[in-house]
């Protein structure tokens, strides 16, 4: 038969004190002596004392967690924003509970109804693919639950936000196929809904045309975020006269599967195809031959978001404009181009 929970009243009545004295001194208050604060935490250790969150929410109308949610977990793009961001929530004491939306907008908003229920404290989202609307973030900030955005951000919500240089990324790599002696070069899209499709093919077309290069809409094929989306794209461009001299990927996850699908044909990369992508996934220096890229630093991109959010817990009174923070990116050029 289960035993049951440790209170702190259990603690105050073993040691003849008041409660208050006991919850003090269990969160290191300078009211309280440290011989007090000795007796309480022994006995607490001694008693496996462990505080009750949900008590704890009931009264404050948050608990010490931060909700996290991304598109998909297997991408370790966001699993290194995920451990950058459960960095600084622990040395806050902060929590964290991540959800995944599999790129789909409504399990995203069954995940954000999840977090609300469960009174977290803050939230982190990336976007998933599908999410047009922006009403499940605004029922967030009704419940006065802080919201930072990070890497694919909902244009529509006023919030603060963690994003990539995502066009200066795919400017810089659109532009050193050029300088390769690269002159027809296919852009692998992602959705025209988010908002690191629309700007990395942005960056596509800024380069071209800087460099007096045709943009030519039969070059650009629009899909999704992962590996079969190149499959997909390779096949488009094949059927739409003679291959371009190189592709450029939004991801890499997107430029792993038009690497695979060339190699399969017959062709050899670099020599027929040039290949790129974005991301600097752990995967993309192991390909044969390893992907040139684009390094986003994500661990750091969680430890910014992370720290943006519990700003925002810290002085929920303060309204402040919105803060939007650029992350630089860093050009990796590899044998693929």
């Amino acid at each position: 038969m289960a035993t049951r929970q440790v209170t702190v009243k259990d603690i105050a009545r073993r040691l003849r004190l008041h409660y208050t004295t006991v919850s003090k001194a269990l969160r290191d208050h300078p009211d309280i002596s440290s011989a007090t604060k000795q007796r309480v935490l022994a006995l607490a250790e001694e008693l496996d004392y462990h505080p009750n969150s949900i008590a704890k929410s009931l009264k404050n109308q948050s608990t010490c967690t931060l909700g996290v949610i991304v598109p998909t977990i297997k991408n370790d793009f966001f699993s290194a924003v995920i451990s950058g961001a459960e960095e600084v929530a622990y040395d806050r004491e902060f929590n964290t509970v991540v959800c995944q939306s599999n790129e789909s907008a409504e399990r995203e908003a069954v995940a954000l109804r999840t977090l609300i229920s469960n009174r977290v404290a803050g939230v982190l989202i990336s976007v998933a693919q599908t999410t047009t609307s922006g009403s499940g973030f605004r029922a967030l900030q009704r419940q006065g639950i802080p919201l930072v955005f990070f890497d694919r951000v909902c244009d529509d919500i006023e919030a603060d936000r963690v994003v990539v240089d995502d066009v200066g990324g795919a400017r810089r790599v659109v532009e050193h196929l050029i300088e390769r002696g690269y002159r027809t070069i296919a852009h692998a899209a992602g959705p025209p809904n988010t908002s690191i499709g629309r700007d990395r093919c942005r960056g596509y077309l800024d380069a071209l045309r800087a460099h007096g290069l045709d943009g030519d809409e039969k070059w650009i094929v629009h899909g999704g975020f992962e590996e079969a989306d190149g499959t997909a794209a390779l096949g488009a461009f094949r059927s739409r006269g003679p291959m371009p001299d190189a592709i450029f990927a939004v991801n890499d996850p997107v430029a792993r599967g038009i690497h695979a699908e060339i190699k399969r044909s017959g062709l050899t990369i670099p020599r027929d195809v040039a290949v790129a992508g974005f991301g600097d996934n752990r995967l993309s220096a192991y390909l044969d031959p390893p992907l040139t890229t684009v390094s986003q630093s994500p661990y750091e991109i969680g430890k910014i978001a992370a720290a943006m959010l519990l700003r925002r817990i810290d002085e929920p009174s303060h309204q402040c404009l919105c803060e939007t923070e650029v992350i630089p990116t860093q050009l990796i050029v590899r044998k693929s181009t």
